[in-house]
């Protein structure tokens, strides 16, 4: 008995020791808390596991959706859309050219879910919004794509076509507010997810018809602001950079990369070459802006990195590097879906196709050039790392590990055996991964 309850007393301990080192005790918003998908190191977290093993639980979630899940406050958040009619599956691999031009028929459920961190535990459901969808889709995609965004203490989850709903932690419906849905490029649809600035709920909708950036307030819902965006469709989550100088909300787009102030002032716009599709999420490290595009069709797939402190609109020459607000640019190494991301000293790209590259997160030399699996392999879902790896998920649920650092070397391989295009959220030594048809708790 005194064994296992001093047992019991250092694994609290322990718990408690890790929470009190920021060891990732929330995971808010897509690409988790500083939206780069770097975890704080963490020994109880897994290199290895599979359908069985090191799985914690596993929670069977109903209908299609792409949202990554989110954690806080002991709570698991995700979105979902089921539908009453026999409706194409979304599918891996690429499709060039047109989307389903027109929505299926029949009745369809948009929902969120709440489930339990601990246990897996469904605490409960809520149905956003029940009809026929009004907007087309992309054949890959789902209608529940966007990922929740949460202060701790409401979940705030967009259906990009349709709507942003508030509810607190106890499944209450805090406030909606409608969207009227826009056609997109080739009936894609809408992908970007929501985030927070401030005591605002920040919200991008590129489309064919008027695009917008919308800001609102995150307790009454009551919109702040919008800004009208001279812009065609994009599916790229914005990112509210904090630096030295001040905090900015950052928006790729296929005509121009804007900053906007928390008030919605425009504070700069740089209107350099972009690939065709834009989809990958920016983010910061090293006190530096990290901005690509890169459909796998075009010539132009670039990086952008930029400096704080921009102003008016950026115009960038044949030798955009040249620029005092650009620390470095490639022409093509950017990715079609995945965002980038940068863990210590590297920026490293994983290209839906199967290939990683390397450069130096600082100047964007390269390190080492496209890298093939080991296997074929495509991928959507956005590596993330932790504990000296990087963990990039394919579509087919297999996760390659690879060493971080200048030599590319694939560690092992962790299979789940089913679709997945989700990024994991990580927490208290655990992830939480989706595929399309389960939630599985991971840990050692």
């Amino acid at each position: 008995m005194r064994s296992g309850v001093g047992l019991s007393v250092i694994v609290i301990l322990i718990v408690s020791a890790a929470q009190a080192a920021g060891l990732n005790p929330d995971w808010p918003r897509f690409r988790g808390p500083s939206a780069t998908g770097v975890a704080a190191d963490d020994a109880r977290l897994p290199d290895s596991w599979s359908k069985t093993e090191n799985v914690r639980w596993t929670t069977d979630i109903s209908g299609l959706g792409w949202a990554s899940p989110i954690v806080s406050g002991g709570k698991v958040f995700l979105t979902s859309v089921l539908t009453e009619s026999d409706y194409e599956k979304p599918g891996k691999g690429l499709y060039k050219g047109m989307g389903r031009q027109k929505p299926p028929e029949g009745i369809h459920h948009w929902k969120v879910y709440c489930l339990d961190f601990q246990t897996g535990k469904i605490l409960w459901e809520h149905e956003a919004h029940t009809g026929e969808p009004k907007a087309a889709r992309h054949p890959k995609s789902t209608y529940a794509s966007e990922t929740s965004v949460t202060d701790g203490e409401r979940v705030y989850a967009l259906f990009g076509d349709l709507g942003l709903h508030c509810y607190d932690f106890d499944g209450k419906l805090m406030w909606s507010h409608e969207i009227e849905p826009k056609v997109t490029l080739f009936g894609y649809g809408a992908a970007a997810s929501p985030v927070l600035c401030g005591d605002q709920v920040i919200m991008v909708y590129d489309n064919q018809e008027q695009s917008y950036i919308a800001a609102f307030d995150k307790v009454s819902g009551k919109q702040r602001w919008r800004v009208d965006r001279d812009e065609w469709s994009t599916w790229a989550t914005p990112f509210v950079w904090k630096n030295d100088l001040r905090t900015e909300i950052v928006t790729p787009g296929l005509k121009a990369i804007r900053s906007y102030a928390p008030s919605g002032k425009l504070l700069w716009s740089m209107a350099g070459p972009m690939s065709n599709l834009v989809i990958p999420s920016p983010f910061a490290a090293h006190g530096l802006l990290y901005v690509t595009s890169g459909y796998v069709g075009d010539r132009q797939r670039p990086v952008y990195v930029i400096r704080p402190g921009a102003e008016g609109e950026i115009e960038l020459t044949d030798e955009p590097e040249e620029h005092p607000s650009i620390a470095w640019y490639q022409p093509q190494a950017g990715p079609y879906n995945t965002s980038p991301i940068v863990y210590g000293d590297y920026y490293y790209t994983l290209h839906d196709r199967g290939f990683f590259t390397c450069h130096d997160a600082r100047t964007g030399e390269e390190v080492y050039g496209k890298t093939r699996f080991p296997e074929g392999a495509s991928f959507t879902s956005s590596p993330w790392a932790y504990n000296g790896k990087i963990f990039c998920l394919s579509e087919d649920g297999d996760t390659f590990v690879i060493q971080a650092g200048p030599q590319p070397k694939v560690l092992g391989v962790n299979r789940l055996e089913e679709l997945c295009m989700a990024c994991p959220a990580i927490v208290d030594g655990k992830l939480i991964l989706r595929t399309a048809s389960k939630v599985y708790c991971i840990g050692k």
